[in-house]
């Protein structure tokens, strides 16, 4: 059988990783000067902890050639299905390593995207190779929905987003004082981009997101729909009632982002993540 491997940026949840027998090699987040293994060693609220404690926003690096080679070696045939290589430099180190291991089968492919935007793609090749799928077939089928995969969240605050330099400090004040919060997406591109801004309450920042589900409505694969977020359980909650009112979708899967998406996003961020036909 196939083996299939994520990195940690997918966010699945321990229960799926383990139903689907995926393999997931974690990426690395330095945080208060002490190095962790995301999901392995440091749990969001950890995270946000010491951000709290120090004001400093953690770094977060790919994992080592040394490292996939390690894993990629007890499999003869795998395919890794890596974080997009436009945000982290995942893909290029399992290329890397791959190559290292020339009597082993395998393929990797970039799924331009974060998340569990990764981790639908992830499901869908590891459900092909429960059925006896081949890595050809696989990796075809997978191939051909990454530019499928739809994925958007809002960001609570933008103070994330300012300790990493990705706004201004005129555009944190003001964004904080007029309760400014970005829509962001995942481009085609695997690039990230601001699709809206929301300014009031967090309820108008989710129902942006609901409405967009519904324009796509014709088009969503209701076999599976993910909503992510970083420690807001009633939201997600809010959100699989009100999506399960527009389409009548099979599974509905909540999972908690991990350390390294936390760190670029900040607590409370949430999205809706799913395939078009």
């Amino acid at each position: 059988m196939v083996k299939i491997f994520a990195d940690s940026c997918c966010d699945l949840s321990p229960d799926l990783i383990k139903r689907y027998e995926v393999e997931v090699i974690p990426l690395s987040v330095l945080v208060n000067k002490k190095n962790y293994q995301d999901g392995i060693d440091l749990t969001p609220d950890d995270l946000f902890n010491a951000v709290k404690e120090s004001s400093e926003l953690p770094k977060t690096s790919a994992p080592s050639v040394a490292t996939f080679a390690k894993a990629f070696a007890k499999y003869s045939q795998l395919i890794y299905i890596s974080i997009s290589s436009k945000l982290s430099g995942s893909y290029q180190s399992g290329q890397i390593a791959l190559q290292e291991l020339p009597n082993i089968k395998g393929s990797l492919i970039d799924s331009l995207n974060l998340s569990t935007g990764i981790g639908l793609l992830v499901l869908r090749a590891a459900e092909m190779a429960k059925q006896g799928k081949t890595l050809e077939e696989i990796t075809r089928e997978v191939q051909s929905l990454v530019p499928k995969v739809n994925t958007s969240f809002v960001i609570d605050n933008l103070d994330y987003l300012y300790m990493g330099g990705r706004c201004s400090s005129m555009e944190h004040v003001m964004g904080s004082m007029l309760k400014i919060r970005p829509v962001i997406e995942v481009r085609k591109d695997g690039t990230l981009g601001v699709r809206e801004k929301v300014s009031g309450s967090r309820k108008k920042g989710l129902k942006v997101l609901l409405d967009h589900f519904e324009k796509d409505k014709a088009l969503v694969d209701p076999k599976r729909v993910f909503i992510t977020h970083s420690g807001c359980h009633e939201d997600a909650e809010f959100l699989r009632s009100e999506l399960q009112s527009i389409l009548p979708i099979k599974e509905i899967c909540i999972t908690v982002a991990g350390a390294t998406i936390s760190s670029h996003c900040g607590p409370n961020t949430i999205g809706i993540l799913y395939l078009t036909k």
